[in-house]
């Protein structure tokens, strides 16, 4: 029988033999974020520009800096084609690209984050599964680091697994793992993890999330999303004591309320004393913080972020963010300017989660308005599809004011909504909603 390092050294290969052992016309599924592979995305796109692909679905979240200098270029989309379950920068990008050619170069795929590595592997069906994993240890473990997410169900369920081992990957616990008997091939390539930094907080973030913060109380469990007001909160709460944390995505933020004491997971009613995530991004700090931390467990986003599992925290407080709420209390959190801007994501999965929870809150803010107090946020009718349905969203939160949703009529949410928009535009709602026979 082979020794765990002769399996490994016997499946190790260059990226571009691994590459070939992709079918063409076959399903390629491809792990999100960080853990996007580099060296494998190069030399899958070479096939495509040499001919030797004539066809292949690519489908993923969030696509990185290293897909936009592989996949998603010009000459390359026409071959493999891209799906994505949550637009980043990149897909927008390309996307926009073929548009001003009349061209349809980007495929988006609804669907909340929970559901994906269902869809990818029982719906779609994922012949080839690719991502960036950490070394192999002593027992003949990889771990998926950075991204849990989808990731650990679709490795367990491809039919080829090919991975890019990266030294720079943190060794995670959890539900991470991935043995050398699972996998089909593998190459190397150490270079440094792509690090994103969030933007610092504007004083309007800082204003949302003071709101927010008194509403927090200690030894609730949170999960932060992704803008300004989720960082604001973090920054805010180093008064608080005993949080626990059950989140969709590890921040650099958290990381700081985790080594400043602030969580700790103490009062935590699932998973005790454990930091829950199913994604990170930041920067080489976190990372290293990550890395064989027994305090971290990364698990499937089909777990963290299953509202039924959310609930059994208890005291489970959700902070996202939005770009549209309605006066009927539907939230856009994810279409812009005629086109979608990102996705769905968790947030739904964490709106339903967090109210489900005995003690539970969950916040949805933005700002009132955008272009320079232009625009508002506050809206008579949404601009694209509900994120959140309105008989979901709780409490709604922008600089001028916060308001629980539930329980409330048509007249009485389109009222409170009003008074947390921009005061330049409440006439505006206010003629709006008595047209939609909201308000008399």
């Amino acid at each position: 029988m082979k020794t765990l390092r002769e399996q490994y050294y016997e499946k190790k290969v260059s990226a571009s033999l691994a590459a070939k052992m992709i079918p063409d016309k076959s399903n390629l599924m491809i792990s999100m974020g960080v853990s996007m592979p580099p060296a494998l995305l190069k030399a899958i796109a070479d096939r495509a520009v040499t001919g030797e692909l004539t066809r292949l679905n690519a489908y993923y979240m969030h696509s990185s800096a290293h897909a936009s200098e592989s996949i998603l270029t010009p000459e390359v989309v026409k071959v493999i084609k891209p799906h994505s379950f949550f637009m980043s920068s990149y897909d927008r990008s390309i996307e926009k690209q073929g548009s001003d050619l009349g061209q349809r170069w980007m495929e988006y795929v609804p669907s909340t984050f929970h559901q994906v590595g269902r869809l990818m592997t029982d719906t779609l069906g994922a012949d080839v599964f690719i991502a960036t994993v950490s070394p192999m240890d002593i027992h003949g473990y990889f771990s998926l680091g950075t991204n849990s997410d989808y990731g650990t169900e679709v490795a367990r369920k491809c039919g080829k697994l090919i991975l890019e081992v990266n030294s720079s990957m943190p060794r995670v616990f959890g539900e991470a793992l991935i043995h050398i008997s699972e996998v089909l091939c593998l190459t190397e390539n150490n270079c440094p993890l792509l690090e994103v930094l969030p933007a610092s907080p504007q004083s309007v973030d800082e204003l949302i999330a003071k709101q927010i913060v008194e509403m927090i109380p200690d030894g609730a469990t949170i999960q932060m999303g992704v803008g300004g007001v989720p960082n604001a909160v973090s920054k805010s709460l180093y008064d608080h004591n005993d949080l626990g944390l059950h989140t969709e995505l590890l921040t650099p933020g958290l990381m700081r309320l985790i080594k400043n004491g602030v969580i700790t997971g103490r009062q935590k009613t699932l998973h005790r004393l454990k930091h829950l995530f199913t994604l990170a991004l930041g920067n080489k700090e976190l990372y290293e913080f990550m890395d064989d931390n027994p305090s971290l467990a990364g698990y499937p986003a089909s777990y963290i972020n299953n509202p039924s599992v959310i609930s059994q925290n208890d005291n489970m407080i959700s902070v996202n963010s939005a770009l549209q709420v309605d006066l009927t209390g539907q939230i856009n959190a994810e279409y812009l300017r005629g086109r979608e801007f990102s996705g769905p994501g968790g947030q739904l999965d964490f709106v339903r989660g967090a109210y489900a929870s005995r003690g539970g809150k969950s916040f949805v803010a933005l700002h009132s308005t955008a272009k320079g107090n232009s625009v508002s946020r506050i809206v008579s009718q949404l601009d694209g599809p509900a994120t959140d349905p309105r008989m979901d969203t709780h409490y709604v939160v922008t600089e001028y004011g916060i308001v629980n949703l539930k329980g409330l009529s048509l007249s009485e949410r389109a009222k409170a909504l009003i008074a947390l928009a921009h005061p330049d535009f409440r006439d505006q709602l206010g003629y709006a909603a008595k047209e939609r026979a909201l308000i008399d």
